[in-house]
């Protein structure tokens, strides 16, 4: 069986560069770099307690122009300046407070983020309709 890509585009959530935010192909969704931004204004969040706020509220954003949900994520591959993940766990808790219904998560230190982020995830998600 042979999957249409498709592009989504969430606005104020374009990248820079001419890659797309998030591709769907059938049931699996994969997305770039997810940052700390605030659509509306496109500014980022003071500090990394804002922007890993500001982050997680871009999840639900992409999950709807996908056609799902943060229930249809399985896995959140995160890139963090510095060690501290004080405030990642407490947006993570918050948006996934079932501990038997969470997606993975795997959260990389990276000291070298584009545009001064502090904080950047990649988010890898199942549908069970495949949409064409």
């Amino acid at each position: 069986m042979t999957h249409k890509r498709i592009v989504l585009k969430v606005p104020g959530l374009e990248h820079m560069h001419p890659i797309p935010l998030a591709t769907r192909m059938g049931s699996l969704l994969v997305t770039g770099p997810i940052s700390g931004k605030d659509p509306e204004t496109g500014e980022t969040g003071v500090d990394l307690e804002s922007e890993c706020a500001l982050m997680f509220a871009n999840l639900p954003r992409i999950m709807e122009a996908a056609g799902g949900s943060i229930d249809d994520i399985i896995k959140l591959s995160v890139w963090l300046e510095g060690d501290d993940k004080t405030h990642l766990n407490k947006e993570w808790l918050a948006m996934f407070p079932d501990v038997e219904s969470r997606p993975v998560r795997h959260t990389f230190q990276n000291q070298d983020l584009p545009q001064n982020y502090r904080v950047q995830c990649e988010i890898t998600a199942v549908f069970e309709d495949a949409k064409e």
